[in-house]
């Protein structure tokens, strides 16, 4: 017989080993028990927090199931009839997997139903969407969710006075407004993104204002308004404001990793892909309470934010499959409880100061592409235009609302074959309109502006009434300028031709803007002024990725980020006109945002004033620049002449 090897792994040999390891030990078993009187101070909570939030709760199981109450009264003959109903009308809302028809002695049902979906997201749309449906003369809906009726139920007999909860302070969150000299502030993430700053960008050198090492996992928001800064971690996200930037509010979503604000700052919207169920992929929060106000199921998102809200905050609403579902708030139910439908829906888009949205339908056969603009809640169509031809539609809104673009890619021909009518790019070619909709006149007049060459950036002027265009092939690319009166077509301003760039970025008080040729067209920059069409400087940074324009309009900042390359890391700050203020070269630099703004407190007429006016002012604020630069020479010379001095005694 063979000599076994000393790695041999049979069962005898295994149990071998196992004696004789337990022999080692000596005669006395080890002893891992607790000592006398041992307490455990650490709860199951703490030590298995992560693991405890994805248990299963017994209520899970219920919360799929909703209860239709008043339902009609009928016997055996007629209830397929009724199940056909109720299947066509609670089967829209997603997939029914158990329906329950109580029934009496007489097998006469007894009014109410139960119906259990494969999705509890499903179930909330029902009851939202169902509850007090009138059905005919006698018979009105009660929808309520299972869960309700323990809930209901367990309702004390006495109410008792809730106890007030203690007011928090939480400081002046819009102190950055009250600056004296208006200086704006920004955020610096670097370090490759282990390390976030805030900056204030004064004169004559920034300073820094809070800087804290891993302050976010990932990246960092600001709101629309520039009251909170939000970051990102595995548990959720936090926001932070303040003098010293002290967390505000956090809101618990496991494996967060896309965030949105509502326009006014009252709703957080958050999504993960890794919720602890489908059915809080995305959930809403309000800000200022931290209170999950209602969670949606998404198999995944191809396009955020998912839902986009009115510019008031009162309504939002998301793309469905033929359907367009707008929700309102406070309640965030559907908007008169049910949907719109509109078969062939690609995409939408609020006004950015109005309750109007406009959305595109795609062609169906002989059936042209319609543009349509909606007044929200009444649900009035105030403007519809048709489309032939049409292969994708584009919408901009002008940020005050004034106009509205709709950029149309459009076949040049069509080909026929038999009865249907067949696009194809390579045959056909492709030409492209812009349809301008003229918004604050009546009736809604829209004009067309027609360009056959290839369309790379389209931008409106934020303050004003014009709009850029660059187009061309890739070896001849042109800038146009484009000016919309009331009562006129769109008239060409001026031309600027073969350009290098692909980017448009508008000063955010208009007049101004930067022509970036961003990435592999190795960062080249001009800065126009558009009432007079002058190229008022150019320059290059070269590889640069972004460029943001301060709130003021008075600073642009171009970067080159360690998250698209890793080398020439860092940003540089320009003047309005071009002039070139500051290189900050920085290794494993993210990514620089300003701090919004909120809009003016002053009027339209005021402002005018003031820039009426401006050359009053200017003594004033040179004054002030002269004091600045006098006083930073002087810091300087003192610093010199000690380091001189403290060289000399050595």
């Amino acid at each position: 017989m063979g000599k076994k090897k000393e790695g041999d792994k049979s069962p005898r040999n295994f149990e071998n080993n196992r004696f004789n390891r337990s022999e080692s030990y000596g005669d006395d078993e080890p002893n891992f028990s607790d000592e006398e009187n041992f307490e455990d101070t650490i709860t199951d909570e703490e030590l298995l927090a992560e693991f405890l939030i994805h248990r299963p709760r017994e209520e899970d199981s219920y919360e799929g199931i909703i209860v239709v109450d008043g339902a009609p009264q009928v016997g055996p003959e007629r209830l397929e009839k009724l199940k056909g109903v109720i299947k066509k009308m609670y089967g829209k809302f997603g997939t029914i997997i158990n329906e329950f028809y109580p029934t009496d002695e007489k097998n006469v049902t007894k009014g109410f139903i139960f119906l259990e979906y494969k999705n509890p997201s499903d179930a909330v749309d029902a009851v939202n969407a169902t509850n007090n449906y009138k059905l005919d003369k006698q018979h009105t809906f009660l929808v309520n969710h299972y869960s309700d009726f323990e809930k209901y139920s367990n309702i004390p007999d006495e109410w008792t006075v809730p106890e007030p909860q203690e007011y928090k302070d939480q400081g002046n969150l819009h102190y950055y407004l009250l600056d004296p000299d208006a200086y704006d502030q920004y955020c610096l993430i670097c370090s490759g993104g282990s390390t976030v700053q805030i900056w204030q960008n004064a004169a004559p050198e920034p300073t820094v204002v809070e800087e804290r090492p891993n302050w976010t996992e990932t990246y960092v928001r600001w709101s629309p308004l520039g009251t909170y800064m939000a970051t990102f971690h595995a548990r959720g996200v936090a926001l932070w404001g303040g003098p010293k930037f002290k967390q505000i509010m956090r809101f618990s979503h496991t494996g967060v990793q896309l965030i949105d604000f509502s326009p006014c700052e009252r709703y957080l919207v958050t999504y993960s892909p890794d919720g602890p169920s489908d059915q809080r992929r995305v959930i809403i929060w309000d800000v200022r309470t931290g209170a999950e106000k209602r969670s949606f199921s998404l198999d995944g998102v191809s396009l955020w934010p998912v839902f986009r809200w009115s510019p008031d905050d009162k309504f939002f609403a998301r793309i469905g499959q033929d359907v367009l579902s707008v929700y309102e708030t406070p309640s965030f139910g559907l908007l008169d409880k049910r949907s719109i439908k509109i078969p062939g829906i690609r995409d939408f888009a609020w006004s950015p100061t109005d309750n109007i949205l406009v959305y595109w339908v795609a062609e169906d056969k002989d059936v042209p592409a319609r543009v349509c603009l909606l007044e929200i809640p009444s649900r009035q169509e105030v403007r519809a235009n048709n489309l032939f031809n049409v292969a994708d539609c584009k919408i901009h809104w002008q940020k005050s609302g004034d106009y509205l673009c709709v950029k149309v890619d459009r076949y040049s021909k069509v080909k026929k074959e038999k009865n249907d009518a067949k696009y194809s790019v390579s045959f056909c070619g492709m030409y492209y309109n812009f349809e301008i909709f003229h918004m604050r006149e009546k009736l809604i007049p829209v004009d067309s502006v027609e360009i056959k060459e290839p369309i790379h950036a389209f931008a409106w002027e934020p303050v004003g009434s014009k709009f850029a265009i660059i187009h061309g092939d890739q070896h001849s690319i042109n800038v146009s300028f484009y000016g919309v009166k009331q009562g006129q077509p769109p008239s060409l301003l001026k031309k600027f031709e073969k350009r290098q760039c692909n980017h448009l970025f508008w000063s955010p008080t208009g007049q101004f803007i930067v022509l970036a040729g961003l990435r592999s067209m190795h960062g080249s920059l001009e800065f126009i002024d558009t009432n007079e069409f002058v190229v008022m400087n150019a320059g290059e940074h070269y590889t640069a990725s972004d460029v943001e324009w301060d709130p003021t309009g008075r600073y642009v900042v171009t970067g080159v980020s360690s998250w698209k390359q890793k080398v020439d890391n860092g940003f540089w700050l320009w003047s309005f006109q071009g002039k070139k203020l500051k290189k900050h070269n920085i290794d494993g630099f993210c990514q620089l945002m300003w701090r919004p703004r909120p809009p003016s407190l002053l009027s339209a007429k005021q402002q005018k004033e003031i820039k009426k006016n401006l050359k009053k002012y200017t003594p004033q604020f040179e004054s002030k620049d002269r004091m600045r630069s006098t006083r930073a020479s002087k810091v300087f010379n003192m610093v010199t002449i000690l380091l001189i001095g403290f060289t000399k005694e050595r």
